[in-house]
């Protein structure tokens, strides 16, 4: 049988921390004493009186140096010990926006920081307008879709046109607290954020409470809905998990018009193209600002 020698390894250096402190090789030796490594004796003829050569040799401490000459080269700095931590604010609830007093001038959407969700029925147009508000601002922005990180569950995906169930309730729930943790770190760091989702009026499951729950009462809702012949047209332009049935378009579209009365700015964007909905987002945005929407 083969045995281990010598001294055992030191601890594992942790991320963040200096090297271990008070660890010697020397101190974890086994034996019956635990002390340190003796001190050979002299070497014959050696003064008496004067260090061993094996013994630590005692440095003075260092005193004031002089500043080096024209042709010295200087000083090395010590070494810092960096690990690329950045410190972040945390992200807490986004609170309403504050109103502007009377006086003031309309509040201007392209330079504040803002949380929005962008709702409509699949077809909707959201994802792009969501996009280029974003890719055009002042200040920085993010753009979250619900869809994209639903779809972050690769094997076990719960497609819901598969049907609604338990199992796709819950990786939407999911889904949506993931989409509000993110938004609430990106505006608590000063970025904007843009959020876009399906949310039905009439379905507490897949509603607003949840973005309230998970945003913040500042988060602003708009909602794009244009017509069922448009809607329908971009449906069909659509692969894969985004494509569906004529008729689930359908059901969907006369399920958000449930939206209307309901207090919430809404832009129907049937004949507008992606740059002008955008702008026509930005006003909508300026008042939701100035009179923020009772939800």
């Amino acid at each position: 049988m083969q045995h281990a020698v010598g001294p055992p390894l030191p601890p594992p250096h942790q991320p963040g921390h200096g090297p271990a402190v008070g660890w010697s090789p020397a101190a974890h030796l086994p034996g019956p004493h635990q002390g340190s490594a003796p001190v050979p004796p002299p070497a014959p003829g050696y003064p008496m009186g004067a260090p061993h050569p094996a013994a630590p040799r005692q440095v003075p401490a260092p005193g004031p140096q002089p500043a080096p000459g024209p042709h010295q080269a200087a000083p090395v700095p010590p070494v810092v010990d960096t690990t690329g931590h950045v410190p972040l604010p945390p992200g807490g609830p986004v609170a309403v926006p504050s109103v502007p007093p009377a006086t003031a001038a309309a509040p201007d959407p392209t330079t504040t920081t803002l949380a929005v969700l962008l709702i409509g029925p699949a077809g909707a147009g959201k994802t792009s307008v969501a996009k280029y508000w974003a890719d055009h601002r002042r200040v920085p922005t993010a753009h979250i879709s619900l869809d994209d990180v639903r779809e972050w569950v690769r094997s076990g995906f719960a497609d819901p046109q598969t049907g609604w169930n338990e199992h796709s309730e819950a990786q939407y729930r999911l889904a949506r607290r993931t989409c509000g943790f993110s938004a609430r770190n990106f505006l608590a760091n000063g970025i904007s954020c843009i959020l876009d989702d399906a949310v039905f009026p009439d379905r507490p499951v897949v509603g607003l409470g949840g973005w309230k729950r998970h945003v913040g009462p500042g988060l602003l809702p708009v909602v794009l809905l244009p017509g069922l012949d448009i809607v329908l047209e971009r449906n069909a332009e659509r692969s894969g998990n985004r494509r569906l049935t004529d008729e689930e378009v359908a059901r969907i579209h006369g399920r958000m018009a449930g939206w209307y009365g309901s207090g919430l700015p809404i832009i129907d964007n049937s004949q507008l193209d992606i740059p002008e909905t955008a702008r026509l987002l930005d006003e909508v945005l300026s008042r939701s600002i100035a009179s923020p929407p009772n939800w």
